[in-house]
């Protein structure tokens, strides 16, 4: 089995080696016909006259020719800036789509069999490494050796694997006419789906769809015999497969707008915008459906599935966030800081980031109505900022890229804004809980040790009293990993949820409080 480990892990290696070296082939070459495609009808010209040092000119990367198509720009736009003339800048953003149509050569003709040996055999080399892990050991979680590896206690492969995502999250979503060829990759996909080239936001939906597909069998074999992982694992795989990538997909080629239908406001903080509402209510009924959809799962499923369910409902059965926390960042659980100070950062971040998204939504709603007449474009401003910093940054770079760094839910329980709304639910208004039976307790510290949102689940365990945090994302491992079954996941009666046990049981043996 080692041996088959070993070359799943090599042929991984490979793959992976190949698709970063793909940024580096093929060449790129932009015709004043492509030019004349790519772009707005009234920046043809310009675009023209700036750019004619590079139309024809044979570029040997997409680093080079987004270089100078960078350059060439910035000094058009920097030269009307200082003339004060800002009606002829060029804010839109034509890097990706010119580097795409530009692209030839090696990568451009081989994306079917580049697909293959990359993202397709990559894959199949993870699964090879996964699938004979606990192979023949009796079910039960496995942790040993997690604190002496260089991946998860933040050694140079962990802060390696951190460094890496951290780049590609940035190339994504600053960058991305640097990856181009990765979204050449993804083309045969896209065009198999919807009907249209892919886009960077294709080729992330892919491969972070993979990646939980992939992980998720890795939590299979780790989990087996525990079926509440078991369930939940599977749960995250198919909503993510189904309801995030595959249905938006077949929406497009309906000619509807792409939508998550699984995706909430505020964590979808876009979906009150004014472009979002008017493409969805431009859709005939069809958009009016999702409209509605999407305001129902704010203030019907929200309330009513925390309520009997807990926040574990969606942060740990359906969300893409937590999908790929709870597969792909299983092995970083126990990073997660579990002091006090971190918990105190943690509320003084999440519950703001709710408000401030709740004034702009409001805000948005209020000058739309008003016919812009209130802050006429200024709330664009404020969605520019909004989605750099937390969408972007916060969600995105150090949401994903620290999971080697801080633990597989920085973004959940510091930044977003949903679990900030669906937590707030859950502490005052739901029959979910974590019951505990103090008196088996032994204080091994698992139940701390392996709870991604930092909570110190043993001092609750020590005590014999109910775990009702508004963090809790209900992933279940903390009983999991208990080997005395001290905890349980229960839904029951609301009286008696929120419990203080006046039997204080530990170093001072036993203790009466008054």
């Amino acid at each position: 089995m080692k041996a088959i480990q070993k070359l799943g892990l090599g042929i991984f290696l490979l793959a992976l080696l190949l698709f970063n070296a793909l940024l580096f082939m093929g060449q790129f070459r932009l015709t004043e016909a492509q030019l004349q495609e790519s772009v707005k009808q009234e920046h043809v010209e310009v675009l023209r006259q700036e750019l004619q040092p590079m139309l024809g000119e044979t570029y040997s990367s997409s680093f080079s020719f987004a270089t100078d198509f960078n350059r060439l720009l910035d000094n058009y736009n920097e030269e009307q800036q200082r003339s004060q003339q800002w009606d002829r800048v060029i804010w839109d953003d034509y890097a990706f789509a010119l580097a795409r149509v530009a692209s030839q050569g090696f990568v451009e003709n081989n994306k079917l069999l580049l697909l293959f040996l990359t993202i397709i055999v990559g894959a199949a080399g993870a699964l090879l490494y996964i699938l004979p892990q606990y192979r023949g050991e009796p079910a039960g979680v496995k942790n040993n050796g997690v604190m002496f590896s260089s991946n998860k206690s933040r050694g140079v492969v962990g802060i390696t694997i951190g460094v890496y995502l951290t780049a590609i999250y940035v190339l994504l979503y600053w960058y991305p006419e640097y990856i181009v060829n990765w979204a050449l990759l993804v083309d045969p996909l896209s065009y198999t789906l919807s009907g249209g080239p892919a886009s960077q936001w294709f080729l992330y939906g892919t491969i972070y769809t993979l990646a939980i597909l992939v992980m998720g069998v890795r939590m299979f074999r780790k989990y087996k015999g525990n079926n509440y992982q078991l369930l939940r694992t599977a749960s995250v795989m198919f909503f993510q497969l189904s309801f995030a990538f595959l249905i938006p997909e077949i929406l497009v080629v309906l000619n509807l707008p792409w939508y998550d239908l699984k995706n909430i406001w505020p964590l979808d903080y876009d979906f009150f915008f004014e472009y979002s509402v008017a493409s969805m209510l431009g859709s005939g009924s069809a958009g009016l459906f999702l409209f509605i959809w999407g305001i129902l799962l704010i203030i019907v499923a929200v309330p009513l599935f925390t309520y009997f369910y807990g926040k574990r409902w969606y942060c740990s059965w359906v969300c893409g966030c937590g999908g790929l926390a709870e597969t792909a960042g299983d092995p970083y659980r126990h990073l997660s800081d579990k002091s006090l100070k971190a918990w105190k950062v943690e509320r003084w971040m999440v519950y703001p980031i709710l408000v401030i998204i709740t004034v702009i939504t409001l805000l948005t709603i209020a000058n739309y109505f008003t016919e812009f007449a209130l802050l006429k474009q200024s709330t664009d401003m404020l969605h520019q900022w909004y989605g750099f910093l937390i969408g972007a940054a916060f969600a995105g770079v150090v949401g994903v890229g620290f999971y080697p760094l801080m633990g597989n839910r920085v973004w959940c329980r510091f930044g977003c804004p949903l679990a900030a709304y669906i937590g707030i639910v859950q502490r005052y208004k739901s029959r979910f809980r974590i019951t505990t039976n103090g008196g088996q307790c032994i204080s091994c510290g698992n139940c701390s040790t392996y709870c991604e949102m930092g909570i110190d689940v043993r001092w609750y365990a020590q005590r014999g009293q109910n775990i009702v945090r508004a963090s809790c994302v209900g992933c279940g491992i903390c009983a999991s990993v208990c080997p005395r079954g001290v905890l349980k996941l229960e839904n029951g009666p609301e009286q008696g949820r929120i419990t203080d046990i006046p039997f204080l049981t530990g170093n001072e043996s036993i203790k009466v409080l008054n």
